[in-house]
């Protein structure tokens, strides 16, 4: 059994891959800055709700998971609709600028340091769950 056959490394690698390919995006907005009538590009993050919502229509049978109030003190289950708007849910405009490119160079900088935060993160959560598994087998430090 290697690490790629775990679910946790299989998660973290897909979102290193993402994140990988998210940078590309980044850089080349950046190298196209000056190009006119260029628009920056960037990926979608996923979002669970929707992945949970997909793999309910893919399998009829699956069960749903519902959130259940069983005691007067419990919390009562949110309402999609009543649902507050997150803060990184705000309607995005771009500036555009006379030759019709639409690249904010300090938005960009501004994803690439988070791209590049979210990754070092991934790297040091690979580094430090290959320690625990080392540990436990016996060959760790």
């Amino acid at each position: 059994m290697t690490t790629q056959n775990l679910g946790l490394f299989k998660g973290m690698n897909s979102k290193m891959h993402f994140l990988n390919h998210r940078q590309r995006l980044i850089s080349q907005n950046i190298a196209n800055a000056d190009t006119p009538g260029y628009r920056p590009q960037d990926l979608k993050k996923v979002r669970f709700e929707d992945v949970l919502d997909k793999s309910y229509e893919a399998n009829p049978n699956m069960k749903r998971v519902s959130i259940d109030t069983t005691n007067t003190g419990h919390m009562a289950a949110p309402d999609s609709a009543a649902r507050p708007q997150r803060p990184g849910e705000q309607r995005r405009t771009y500036e555009v600028a006379p030759s019709g490119n639409a690249v904010i160079m300090e938005e960009q900088l501004f994803n690439a340091t988070n791209n590049m935060m979210d990754y070092n993160l991934m790297t040091s959560l690979y580094q430090k769950h290959i320690g625990m598994i080392k540990t436990s087998i016996g060959t760790g430090q």
